[in-house]
C-alpha cells in the first residue's frame, strides 16, 4: 500500500517565494494547500500544480488561521508541514511609519506567523509530529535603513521560531526558518517611488551581494523543501541564511 501524500500548507502562496515553494512541494508529490489574500493569483497557482481549492483570507486574523488549519485537517485528514510565507513590507524609517503601517506589518509578519503556528501545533502533536518553516529575512539579523518595521518584524519571527522549537521539540515538531537575502520577487520592487529596472536591480546586486546577482524564488524554495524534509531531521530552531554571501562580509 502506497504511503499517503504529505499535506503541506503554504501561506502567501499566490506569488513570489510562496508560489515557488508550492511548485517545489507539488513536484515532490505533496498535497499542497494554498493560503493567500489574492484569490485570482491563488487560483492560478493552485491550478498550475493541480492543488485543491485555495483558502482565501488574511493571516492577521486569528480566527481565520484557526479555521484554515481546521479546514485543511477536515479535508485532508492531517497537516504534515506548515510554511509561513505570507508577509508585507513598509519602506520608511520610524518617522515615516505611522501607527497603521507599523501595526499592519506586525499583524501580518508576526501575528500571522504566530497564529498559524499556534493553530497547527495541536494537530501535528496529535499526529505524532510535523515540520514548520517560517520565512524570516537577513534583515531580522542585520538591520537595514529605511525598513524599520520590517526589520523588527523579521527579528521577532526569528525569535518566535527559536522559542517554539524549544517548546515543541518533545512533540516531534521541528520548527525552523529560512532567512533570504535579496530575491527577485514582487516585494523587492514594491513601495518604491520608481519601480526598479533590471539594470537597477543588477546594480543593487553588484554593490551589495558577493555573488553579484539576486536570488530567484526557486532557489529559496529548495531550501524550504529541505527544511521540511527528513534530510533536515536533526535541525530545529535554526535560522538558515540564503543570501549569496551578503551577511558573510
Amino acid at each position: 500500500m502506497a504511503e499517503p501524500r504529505r499535506v503541506v500548507m503554504i501561506t502567501g502562496a499566490a506569488s513570489g517565494m510562496g508560489a515557488a515553494s508550492a511548485r517545489a512541494f507539488a513536484a515532490g508529490g505533496a498535497e499542497v494547500v494554498i493560503v493567500d489574500r489574492d484569490s485570482e493569483l491563488a487560483v492560478a497557482v493552485a491550478g498550475s500544480i493541480a492543488a485543491s481549492e485555495p483558502i482565501i483570507g488574511d493571516v492577521s486574523d486569528s480566527a481565520f488561521c484557526r479555521e484554515t488549519i481546521a479546514r485543511a485537517v477536515d479535508t485532508h485528514g492531517r497537516i504534515d508541514v506548515l510554511v509561513n510565507c505570507a508577509g508585507t513590507i513598509h519602506r520608511a524609517d520610524a518617522l515615516g511609519t505611522d501607527d497603521d503601517a507599523w501595526r499592519r506589518v506586525m499583524r501580518v509578519n508576526v501575528d500571522g506567523t504566530f497564529f498559524m503556528c499556534r493553530a497547527a501545533v495541536p494537530h501535528m502533536r496529535a499526529a505524532g509530529g510535523g515540520a514548520i518553516v517560517n520565512f524570516g529575512s537577513i534583515w531580522g539579523e542585520v538591520a537595514a535603513a529605511g525598513v524599520v518595521a520590517y526589520c523588527v518584524s523579521k527579528g521577532a519571527v526569528h525569535q518566535l521560531t527559536r522559542a517554539m522549537a524549544l517548546d515543541h521539540v518533545g512533540d516531534n515538531i521541528r520548527i525552523n526558518a529560512v532567512a533570504p537575502g535579496e530575491v527577485n520577487t514582487p516585494m523587492l520592487a514594491s513601495q518604491r517611488p520608481t519601480p526598479p529596472s533590471p539594470a537597477d536591480l543588477q546594480a543593487l546586486a553588484d554593490a551589495t551581494i558577493p555573488m553579484q546577482r539576486l536570488a530567484e524564488p526557486d532557489e529559496i524554495a529548495r531550501v524550504v523543501v529541505f527544511l521540511a524534509s527528513e534530510a533536515a531531521s536533526y535541525m530545529t530552531g535554526s535560522i538558515v541564511t540564503v543570501d549569496g554571501g551578503y551577511t558573510a562580509r
